[in-house]
């Protein structure tokens, strides 16, 4: 009698390579299937024009944002951490050596800094009996900014939501599309101009497709946005806090 124990093992080793090739095939077509945009805002989908545009028109939207991190231009390098909305803004900027807190309601302009930024050591004339009397007086105190001095305009700038954002995500050149990233735990995709020459722009992709990182291009820095919507107090200093200097300020080493 001819055993059928060969004729078993075949039949197991077929079936078992059927089971094996579903099983295979299975996986692959579920990874080839499998949607990288299920469960985000579908900002992915678009062409980079469209991201950049979504993402412009929800920073526009917004009643609030939280600018931080380095900003390089002709004039000098600037690292902001400022809270701007459509009433006005707070926070700091440091230039050179010197940090100043700036604070706007309105068309109200508030410089509060300490002796050093108002004295003028680098210049050679931190002798000056005027310069040290202003300083002292200056000093860790708000100083309301007089709106036809030269400097209220550049200042007023840090605090200014559109203008600033303006500035900062604009992208040169052909915008392409790059990477996914995450960012604070955010799912993002990322917008360049040209090859990231023209600057780079992370847009999340949770939620609002809000910008929240870009590097500008050129080296011109780094900054985070975050706190989108967040609603923020803008309370004018306290008298006793605040000084009027009136007319012109004086020149700051800042």
């Amino acid at each position: 009698m001819t055993s059928s124990a060969p004729a078993v093992r075949a039949h197991r080793r077929t079936a078992l390579a059927v089971v094996l090739c579903a099983g295979l095939t299975a996986a692959l077509t579920a990874c080839a299937g499998e949607d990288p945009d299920k469960g985000t805002n579908g900002v992915g989908k678009l062409t980079a024009a469209r991201i950049d545009q979504k993402a412009r028109a929800a920073a526009d939207a917004a009643d609030a944002v939280r600018l931080a991190g380095k900003l390089v231009s002709k004039g000098g390098t600037y690292t902001l951490n400022m809270q701007l909305s459509a009433d006005g803004g707070t926070g700091s900027v440091t230039s050179k050596q010197s940090t100043f807190a700036l604070l706007r309601i309105g068309d109200e302009l508030f410089l509060k800094a300490d002796a050093g930024f108002w004295n003028h050591e680098e210049s050679g004339d931190g002798d000056n009996e005027d310069d040290q009397a202003a300083a002292d007086k200056l000093q860790g105190k708000y100083v309301k900014v007089p709106q036809d001095d030269p400097t209220y305009k550049q200042l007023r700038g840090f605090t200014e939501k559109k203008i600033l954002l303006d500035g900062v995500l604009a992208l040169h050149g052909k915008i392409n599309k790059g990477d996914r990233d995450t960012i604070g735990g955010v799912r993002t995709v990322q917008i360049m101009g040209g090859k990231g020459e023209g600057g780079a722009l992370d847009v999340s992709l949770e939620g609002t497709p809000y910008p929240l990182r870009v590097a500008r291009g050129g080296g011109g820095g780094i900054v985070t946005l975050a706190d989108w919507g967040k609603a923020f107090t803008l309370e004018a200093p306290p008298e006793s806090a605040t000084v009027d200097y009136g007319g012109e300020l004086p020149k700051s080493s800042g």
